[in-house]
């Protein structure tokens, strides 16, 4: 029997913005806990489903630079080592990302097998999906690229489609030649390709060895292969992260891996997926994988719903109550709240990118913004002043910096605190306090066992994230 290992590529790049004002850029719904069934985030959740598959090694992740160290710290959560974190300074689609990933893996084993995941579906039987992968695992080691399509239940236009050129059986796990791709298809086009047993919702998700999805990419699509080769051959490493060349990679075009090979390829090959599926691409999709009271209510948080129906009520921080509404969709978090009708929920990325256009902040940021210590939530601001609630996880320590146009307040509302001060030190607790005068070198620590909470008072002429000039950083944070 061959045991080839398998890798998992896991792929966690994506704004998710048609999940505003829960997902946006600054920690978009990879990152999020949507299953009422437990506070895994979606990507762990796509870890936690493959655990049981013979064979599977530490996976690959791709994500942005933004997000490295919730990635980081989200794998560490559920115990997971990751062989390698690559970070692209932007995003390219999934070809280059896969390219990357398959040369990656080869520089870890002779030929891996490679599992390609996205990090923001929900799958829901994942002994079907198991059982799925492993009856592909026949055709890999044929050298085809297999790729996994859900039987729809009804016409989508969110999704791609694949046909195949023979029919599927119903609950027969059989492998398809694959006809062709269609991009996201019209209403009239969706409603026929469901009525045939030859079309699948394309979800994304591949299996092939590293050899050959490298010889396929270097077929059809040479050039690319060759870019992605040269930003990675720099080695860039930063900590348990690997930096791609951002000036090579940014020659890379913003293809998909469907474009790119699988359109072309005669390898391609497609699996039923017999699974509750979906990329949970809108509020209507977290309604539909949701638990439901008997009313067909979704509700998490604060929220106190009566006579309503069939709506998804969701509370971050203040109290939501509903009255008498039905097919609604209420988001709050501590900066927005969002309500629209389900059927209208995809519209949400148009109403995102305007909110973008107008330089509007609360389009692309929380008010709570993660770093490798712990995190910050902006609380109140002005134009000279504002106010963080900062959050240090124990035994970690913020960069050594210093500010050329505001000074800081730091007053401890639990845990210890230790303070570099030019060049003094001391240690505070508990409604204890320290003033960092403008142009200052500091830096603050948790020596302690317990999370250090603080209120954090800046005041100046300027108060952008960008006014830090870093000294010296344990995350690599600190400019050449």
């Amino acid at each position: 029997m061959n045991l080839s290992p398998i890798i998992p590529i896991i792929l966690c790049g994506g704004s998710g913005s048609r999940l505003w004002p829960l997902s946006r850029k600054s920690f978009p719904k990879q990152f999020l806990s949507l299953n009422s069934d437990n506070e895994k985030s979606l990507l762990q959740e796509t870890q936690e489903r493959i655990k049981n598959l013979k064979n599977c090694q530490n996976p690959i992740l791709i994500c942005n630079e933004e997000h490295r160290f919730v990635v980081a710290e989200q794998m560490r959560e559920i115990n997971v080592k990751p062989q390698s974190i690559l970070l692209e300074p932007f995003g390219r689609n999934t070809a280059p990302a896969i390219a990357v990933a398959a040369l990656k893996s080869l520089q870890l084993e002779s030929d891996p097998i490679l599992l390609v995941l996205s990090s923001d579906h929900q799958i829901q039987n994942k002994l079907n999906f198991i059982e799925t992968i492993e009856k592909g695992l026949d055709y890999v080691y044929k050298n085809k690229l297999v790729t996994f399509g859900i039987i729809p239940n009804h016409p989508n236009t969110g999704y791609g489609y694949i046909e195949s050129e023979q029919p599927f059986k119903t609950n027969v796990i059989e492998a398809r030649k694959i006809k062709r791709f269609i991009e996201k298809p019209d209403i009239e086009s969706a409603k026929q390709f469901c009525k045939q047993k030859t079309f699948t919702w394309n979800s994304g998700i591949f299996l092939f060895k590293a050899k050959t999805i490298v010889n396929e990419i270097r077929k059809y699509y040479p050039e690319l292969l060759e870019i992605c080769k040269e930003a990675l051959k720099g080695n860039l490493l930063d900590l348990d992260f690997q930096r791609l060349d951002q000036n090579i990679f940014r020659k890379c075009n913003d293809i998909s891996i469907d474009n790119a090979v699988m359109e072309k390829t005669d390898a391609g090959i497609v699996f039923p997926l017999y699974t509750s599926w979906s990329d949970i691409g809108s509020w209507k999709s977290v309604w539909e994988i949701s638990n439901k009271d008997e009313n067909g209510n979704v509700t998490k948080g604060k929220v106190l719903v009566k006579d309503s129906k069939d709506c998804l009520f969701r509370s971050e921080s203040r109290l939501v109550v509903g009255v008498g509404l039905k097919d609604l969709v209420v988001i709050e978090t501590d900066d927005a709240i969002l309500v629209t009708k389900k059927d209208k929920s995809q519209e949400i990325k148009d109403l995102v990118k305007q909110l973008q256009e107008k330089k509007i902040p609360e389009g692309q940021n929380h008010k709570k913004i993660y770093r490798p210590w712990g995190n910050y939530t902006s609380i109140v601001e002005d134009e000279r002043w504002q106010v963080k609630l900062i959050s240090v996880k124990p035994g970690q320590k913020l960069s050594q910096q210093m500010h050329h146009h505001r000074s800081e307040h730091w007053v401890v509302v639990s845990g210890t605190a230790k303070v570099e001060l030019d060049s003094k030190e001391s240690i505070l607790t508990e409604n204890e306090s320290s003033y960092i005068p403008l142009g200052s070198k500091h830096r603050l620590s948790n020596p302690g066992k317990i999370p250090l909470l603080l209120i954090e008072v800046q005041s100046g002429a300027y108060l952008g994230e960008d006014d830090i000039r870093r000294f010296d950083d344990n995350y690599g944070r600190v400019e050449s």
